[in-house]
């Protein structure tokens, strides 16, 4: 099985974060590293489509598919009433 180069990452991190790591690793009989590995990728992950997705939004507006500030506050008070209005659609 071909192994993924790899590089070393230092980090310091706050004791009581490290503790938790152990924890984690200890509960799951995993390694420090893997539990570190996975939590960055998963993060990294996020932070890709929340650019990505910010991007998107961007383009939205850039093409006019927004609305107005008054027709959300108007949803968004409707959400707690006994007659919702429905979700706002882009025109």
């Amino acid at each position: 099985m071909a192994h993924a180069e790899t590089k070393v990452l230092t980090a310091h991190v706050p004791l009581s974060l490290a503790d938790k790591v152990d924890e984690l690793a200890a509960r799951l009989e995993r390694s420090q590293g893997w539990v570190i590995k996975q939590a960055l990728s998963d993060w990294v992950d996020q932070e890709e489509a929340r650019s990505r997705q910010t991007r998107e939004a961007m383009a939205d507006v850039d093409a006019g598919r927004v609305h107005n500030h008054q027709t959300i506050q108007d949803w968004a008070d409707s959400l707690d009433t006994n007659s919702p209005l429905p979700v706002p659609v882009v025109p």
